[in-house]
């Protein structure tokens, strides 16, 4: 045991398993229920509880009762049949009366926990969402855009849903919270956290063979400039690969692996300059046309082996150029092949470059004058 315990510390510090990022820290709550994070979970608790208790209650009565008739009024040697069954008129209005207020107030209190969550408050934050197969994109009021949902403690925030392909339902069980996101139209729910930390999202209706994979996190920040400082990204300020790689997270990541693992479509790494069967018997080198084409019109060409029509949507009208620049430089960079930007003079970083290779050719040239003397 001893030996076994030493060797599994040494793969623990191993440099492979150093590299292995850590699973996220989720407050998954108890046996019976996730953690109550949001100001609806306390309410929709209590009134599961008192359906429970009611019911157990009146089940451990009712079957109870009827063991004890079956086995008291048994047939028996020598026992006469009564000739008509006898009724008792107070019993049977007590219960079919008494367990009629209890549906009435189940029915009251479900109701106005239905449209609670339905209804939000005038002074809301807006979030819209976007569920397609098989992932989840966020926007908020300034315009950042995440593939994780991030909030704030106790700030009421709305969210407007929409799905761009197949029913979805938006699904948070630290919130107590199931909302369906129809194609076509809009819909809305909203919420309150009331406890910080990282809580799981799912998709909760079946929307295809990627499905199950339709999951994200949500972090709740104790402050609005930490959800900001989480969220926030400048795409004007940062490299072609870390934008590529941010839309393909928020775009892609639902059906494509940025390894060699297929998902519902190929994965994409080691894929560029790669000749690809089509299923039309033709062959094609995946380039920057090929790219291009594959997003805006996913039906021109597929590869052999996958269905057709492809369960791809077009992105056309929903990327602009830049973004399928970026998202084309990241593809690239799975398969060892980037393109880095050459550095603009007018740029700081450009600058210094300049004025370092300047200073090396000055250096440069007086050493041959030196030696020429």
């Amino acid at each position: 045991m001893i030996d076994m315990l030493n060797a599994l510390n040494l793969i623990g510090q191993s440099d492979e398993w150093a590299n292995v990022p850590e699973a996220p820290t989720y407050i998954d709550g108890t046996y019976w229920f996730p953690v109550q994070a949001s100001s609806f979970a306390n309410k929709i608790d209590f009134m599961f509880y008192a359906i429970f208790w009611v019911s157990l209650f009146f089940f451990v009565g009712i079957v109870g009762a009827m063991l004890y008739f079956v086995i008291k009024y048994r047939r028996r040697p020598g026992r006469q049949v009564e000739k008509s069954p006898s009724h008792n008129t107070v019993l049977e209005i007590a219960w079919s009366v008494l367990p009629g207020f209890l549906l009435i107030w189940f029915f009251i209190e479900g109701a106005n926990g239905y449209f609670a969550q339905r209804v939000s408050p005038g002074d809301v934050e807006q979030i819209h969402v976007v569920a397609r197969q098989f992932n989840w994109q966020f926007i908020y009021p300034n315009g950042d855009m995440t593939s994780d949902l991030h909030l704030v403690r106790n700030r009421p925030t709305e969210f407007v849903m929409e799905s761009r392909d197949v029913l979805h339902a938006w699904y948070v069980p630290a919130f107590r919270q199931k909302q369906d996101i129809v194609p076509g139209r809009y819909t809305k729910t909203w919420v309150k956290p009331t406890r910080s930390g990282m809580f799981r999202l799912y998709c909760a209706e079946y929307c295809g063979d990627g499905h199950s994979m339709m999951k994200t996190n949500v972090t709740v920040h104790e402050t609005v400039e930490s959800r900001d400082a989480a969220t926030r990204w400048l795409w004007d300020q940062e490299p072609p690969v870390k934008n590529g790689e941010r839309l393909f997270n928020m775009q892609c990541s639902g059906c494509h692996n940025s390894t060699e693992q297929k998902k519902t479509g190929p994965g994409l790494a080691n894929i560029w300059g790669k000749q690809e069967q089509m299923d039309d018997g033709s062959t094609i080198v995946v380039d920057e046309n090929y790219f291009r084409e594959s997003l805006l019109n996913p039906n021109a060409k597929i590869v052999a082996g996958y269905a057709r029509p492809s369960q791809m949507n077009s992105f056309q009208g929903k990327l602009n150029d830049d973004q399928i620049f970026w998202l084309m430089t990241y593809v690239k960079s799975l398969s060892g092949v980037v393109d880095e930007p050459t550095p603009d003079p007018g740029v700081e970083g450009g600058a210094v470059d300049d004025a370092q290779a300047a200073d090396a050719a000055a250096e440069s040239d007086g050493q041959i004058q030196q030696d020429n003397n």
